[in-house]
């Protein structure tokens, strides 16, 4: 941790997150892929929980008279777990990202969330709804709380912006040509881009505290930043006279 001239509090994220290394393609650190299937264990288990808890109020359907509480419970356990698991999963997918080659799989991994999602929610709705023990007013009142909670579970599940090695690339390489070979950006606690330098207008106000100092694939992990500053892109280009189409037919920069 350290302070510049503006007094701004500088803490530099610690060493073995997600790294460019030797080669042009982004491979991640052990430590980040050990992290990563840590947290992908843990979202795998509260998915196990929430289809647990989907099985159990299924098996509830059965019994006359349906427990009404119970049912509404089970429902919000789902829930729960569910979202838990889909945060834990994205958050895997940022630290040990998928290719883009296969796109199947590309998808599955980065978009698991919604698949269980509907899992752990769509038998459930459909037996409700075609439940004989249930009257219709039971069924629109466990019904619809039964379809709100899977659209948002699938809404939490669903990742917009899915992270790529393929990106990962792209970025860190476009980094360290503007940035004279260096994987170094800064970025704020509310900040949706990284910059180049750390006396950027735009990061360096009053209102920041504190500005954070790491890698490309660190901004990525920790605030899920995507996009480069633009004056600090500009600001690189003319201050070390790069040419921006030498670096997009730099073969060695765009494999």
């Amino acid at each position: 941790m350290k302070t510049n001239n503006s007094n701004k509090k500088i803490t530099k994220v610690s060493e073995g997150a997600s790294e460019n290394v030797q080669s042009r393609t982004f491979v991640p650190t052990d430590e980040a892929k050990g992290k990563a299937n840590r947290l992908r264990l843990i979202a795998i288990i509260s998915w196990v929980v929430a289809v647990a808890a989907q099985l159990v109020a299924i098996s509830l359907l059965f019994k006359d008279p349906i427990n009404m509480t119970w049912l509404i419970v089970l429902i919000v356990v789902d829930l729960i777990f569910v979202v838990i698991g889909s945060i834990l999963w994205k958050k895997s997918n940022r630290l040990d990202p998928a290719s883009e080659e296969n796109k199947f799989k590309f998808f599955m991994q980065n978009q698991l969330g919604l698949v269980v999602a509907i899992i752990a929610f769509l038998p459930l709705i459909i037996l409700i709804f075609t439940n004989k023990n249930m009257d219709g007013k039971q069924k629109g009142i466990v019904g619809g709380i039964a379809v709100l909670a899977l659209l948002i579970a699938g809404v939490t599940g669903i990742d917009f912006n899915p992270p790529s090695i393929e990106q990962y690339t792209e970025q860190t390489n476009k980094v360290e040509w503007l940035n004279q070979g260096a994987n170094n950006v800064y970025w704020t606690k509310s900040g949706t881009v990284y910059h180049l330098f750390i006396d950027c207008s735009y990061i360096n106000t009053a209102k920041t505290s504190e500005i954070f100092e790491g890698t490309v694939a660190q901004s990525r992990e920790l605030k899920n930043i995507t996009n480069l500053c633009s004056r600090c892109e500009n600001k690189a280009i003319k201050e070390r006279n790069l040419d921006e189409a030498e670096y997009n037919t730099d073969p060695e920069l765009t494999d």
